[in-house]
């Protein structure tokens, strides 16, 4: 007998519906598994064989044959192992033929006839409710995840055997929709009180987060750099409830997600060691899952020695920052995914790390040329503010009562400037496709619509240009940096002033080269 049950694979970090299929036939006994199917579900045959044995149905003495429909796509995971089981227990009538019908099934089997969770939960859940499922049985693991979504009935099993009984009688699993709510005081650890001093560098900080611009920090040792990167994330604006599902879907493919609380409502801080390979960087493997730049998606990617992270792993970041998106090639087919990220970098000026005070530094100009270069000029100027560290004297370090602005009221200036950047772009056709908020998405051909330059300003803007050899792309981020600035001052108008502070931050696009 022939019968079959929707389920899903993981492709990047969507879902794609999958057909199981189970035919029981006569001839020589054997369970076969086909459909590109990777080693993993291929091992599932004997999980599901023996939870089948383990709660009480018999394996008949026939041909049982399992096909995952369509074959040109790659499977992998435990995922497929319950609705594998479903299938074969609706061909072999042991639940009713039409019980999941219009149903979305994953999950992993025990031996013991369990259901373990399973990664990609959101993604699978979305997925079921885009394609008119009434339902979606999913392991009972995973049904806090589960029920983010609305629109669609999950239900969340803990065995076979309670499997088997809900197909008979639905009323034998009760509906838990129960959800956490949303914190949306975003409490954090770290405050931007503890670092003292630093004004100008705290100000590049705050421009970064009203207009999410990418950051670099060059400095001496202790000059408070992994500091301050550190406490980015506590100034900027909470995530959205896009934001916070989207990013939630990617944790899930990933299998990070935390169980007591599956909506991720914080941005994401994501600092790798900087031996990082580039594969971890930008996701990998024969099925590829999310590597550090997709995981810091809406949030920040911090790189401290970003001048020891080795030239091939460094430059795979070119195209994410300027795509906001990364696509990673297999023979199996083309998988993105999203990369919206702030890249906040940091870097001491010299191997010995007290260049430019020669009293100090131990290295010969040839060796800080040499570091500096490990930086490609490219790279480099993808950076909208370059900002340099001083270190901090000791009259700085013991006064008292003299803190800055806490990171609650630096997020309200943050979450002022959102706010007239929102009001700016909303009406636009891009921003509803692209979900484009902040200026550093403005694209160049919004940048003479959206940012008007007064006279004085052009006539700056063009002698830096001329003078310091700026490219193309380093013009137009001036511009939108100026246009954060100009929204900090709530000015519709960029002025002189404006473009004055933001070329000061491309001070670091002639870095000591020869």
């Amino acid at each position: 007998m022939f019968c079959s049950v929707l389920s899903a694979a993981i492709y990047g970090v969507d879902a794609v519906k999958v057909q199981v299929e189970a035919d029981v036939s006569d001839g020589m006994p054997q369970f076969v598994i086909v459909g590109s199917v990777s080693a993993q579900v291929k091992e599932g045959q004997d999980r599901v064989r023996t939870a089948l044995r383990n709660v009480g149905v018999a394996f008949p003495p026939k041909r049982v044959t399992i096909n995952l429909v369509p074959a040109d796509i790659r499977k992998d995971g435990s995922r497929f192992d319950l609705p594998m089981a479903v299938a074969f227990l609706k061909a072999v009538g042991r639940i009713p033929p039409g019980a999941l019908d219009d149903v979305m099934v994953i999950g992993e089997v025990r031996l013991n006839g369990g259901i373990q969770g399973v990664t990609g939960v959101l993604s699978t859940v979305l997925l079921a409710r885009e394609s008119g499922c009434k339902r979606c049985v999913i392991p009972r693991d995973n049904i806090k995840e589960g029920n983010i979504v609305d629109g669609i009935q999950v239900i969340g099993v803990e065995s076979l055997k309670q499997l088997i009984t809900y197909c008979f009688d639905e009323r034998s699993i009760k509906e838990d929709k129960e959800r956490e709510a949303v914190d949306e005081k975003g409490d954090y650890d770290v405050d931007f009180q503890d670092i003292l001093g630093q004004e100008y560098v705290k100000r590049a900080a705050l421009i970064a987060a009203c207009g999410f611009h990418n950051l670099l920090l060059r400095g001496g040792p202790g000059s408070g750099k992994s500091m301050l990167a550190k406490r980015l994330p506590t100034i900027m604006p909470e995530l959205t409830r896009e934001e916070s599902l989207e990013l939630t879907k990617i944790y899930s493919v990933a299998g990070m997600l935390p169980g007591e609380a599956p909506v991720l409502k914080k941005r994401p801080f994501r600092q790798p060691h900087h031996t990082i390979s580039p594969q971890a960087l930008a996701g990998g493997g024969r099925i590829p899952i999310p590597g550090e730049i997709t995981l810091a998606h809406h949030g920040v990617l911090f790189l401290d020695e970003l001048a020891e992270v080795s030239r091939k792993t460094i430059e795979i970041l070119r195209q994410p920052l300027e795509d906001h998106q990364i696509i990673i090639s297999r023979t199996g087919g083309r998988f993105l995914f999203p990369a919206n990220f702030m890249l906040v970098g940091a870097m001491n000026s010299c191997p010995c790390g007290f260049y430019p005070d020669m009293n100090r530094c131990t290295c010969t100009m040839q060796e800080i040329i040499r570091y500096t270069n490990k930086i490609s000029l490219p790279l480099l100027d993808r950076m909208d503010l370059c900002v340099e560290v001083p270190a901090l004297g000791y009259e700085a370090l013991t006064e008292t009562g003299r803190k800055g602005k806490s990171s609650g009221e630096l997020r309200k200036i943050v979450y002022r400037t959102l706010q007239i950047q929102q009001n700016r772009y909303q009406e636009q056709p891009w921003n509803k496709k692209d979900g484009i908020h902040y200026n550093s998405g403005l694209n160049p051909q919004d940048i003479e619509r959206f940012c008007p330059i007064t006279a004085e300003g052009k006539r700056l803007l063009k002698q830096a240009f001329e003078v310091y050899g700026i490219t193309a792309r380093g013009y137009h981020k001036i511009i939108k940096v100026a246009r954060t600035i100009a929204d900090l001052d709530e000015s519709d108008v960029i002025r002189t002033e404006h473009i004055s502070e933001a070329i000061c931050y491309r001070s670091l696009d002639n870095l000591d080269r020869r």
